[in-house]
């Protein structure tokens, strides 16, 4: 762990636990500003001296705060907030914090309303020096994607569900899209995982596949599938007939890459595959 030189909004900070008050602990970086941690997150272990991992944001009365708790967003990162509180400058959304994250007027595309869900980006408001949320996302997107190829493993997040697929940011900075004939498994709006870039077109925009492709995809593929034979004791009910639905269902995979998984398995003399399903072979 290596102390903060400054301390940072919106982020996690390593800082240094400088002395005990009554309120709680008073943490320094290296440029000796301190900021307080409530005795509410002050556990046993912390002792003057150690460095402590934290996060900092403003209370209710725009004073820089450290918690140890982690927000569902931290600065310049999207999410999915639920609508908690509505007032008339902006919306409240809880995102895991005790002080809510403010959404001003200004930044909302549509009137929002509490129970609602929405997705925004956790952004910098220069005016009032703190964190607020923004629902004017496509302002951030960065249309040129810079370092990202073929094959590359990515996190996303599932945005919104359209005639074509499924749209995704990628890597917290980039719009991606999945087509929905290549999803077979249940996604659902706000879902985070990993995934993999597909295409990298000459506009900027990314195709992107929840599984892996080429010899890395067939191992993966095959690797599930014997996984989920182990599990289920070594014998199956499918095999190369078995419905495509079916197979998407219970092996989250094309019928195609399932026939493939078989073969590669059956090659390799672990599996046997029957009329009457797969079997495990005991070596």
């Amino acid at each position: 762990m290596q102390q903060n030189k400054h301390l940072e909004l919106g982020v996690i900070n390593t800082l240094l636990i400088d002395r005990e008050t009554p309120h709680g602990l008073f943490l320094i970086s290296e440029d000796e500003k301190d900021v307080l941690l409530p005795k509410a997150y002050v556990t046993e272990d912390m002792e003057v001296g150690s460095l402590i991992d934290v996060f900092l944001y403003t209370d209710s009365e725009d004073r820089l705060i450290a918690t140890t708790l982690t927000p569902k967003a931290k600065l310049d990162e999207f999410g999915f907030f639920e609508v908690v509180d509505v007032a008339k400058f902006g919306a409240f959304v809880n995102w895991g914090l005790p002080k809510d994250l403010l959404v001003p007027n200004k930044l909302q595309k549509s009137p929002f309303k509490i129970g609602q869900k929405r997705f925004l980006k956790v952004v910098y408001d220069e005016r009032t020096h703190r964190l607020v949320g923004s629902e004017k996302t496509q302002d951030f997107f960065i249309h040129k994607p810079k370092g990202l190829k073929p094959h590359q493993e990515v996190k996303i997040i599932i945005i919104a569900k359209t005639p074509l697929g499924f749209k995704c940011i990628v890597e917290d900075k980039y719009e991606g899209l999945i087509y929905k004939n290549e999803v077979f498994q249940k996604i659902d709006i706000g879902d985070e995982t990993k995934a993999y870039i597909k295409t990298v077109r000459k506009d900027g925009n990314l195709d992107i596949s929840l599984q892996p492709s080429g010899n890395k995809k067939k191992s993966s593929d095959a690797d599930q599938v014997l996984q989920l034979l182990k599990d289920n004791g070594g014998l199956m009910p499918y095999n190369y007939k078995s419905d495509a639905d079916l197979i998407s269902d219970v092996f989250s995979m094309s019928k195609k890459s399932f026939k493939k998984s078989l073969t590669k398995l059956q090659d390799d003399g672990i599996i046997e595959v029957k009329d009457t399903g797969i079997y495990l072979k005991v070596n």
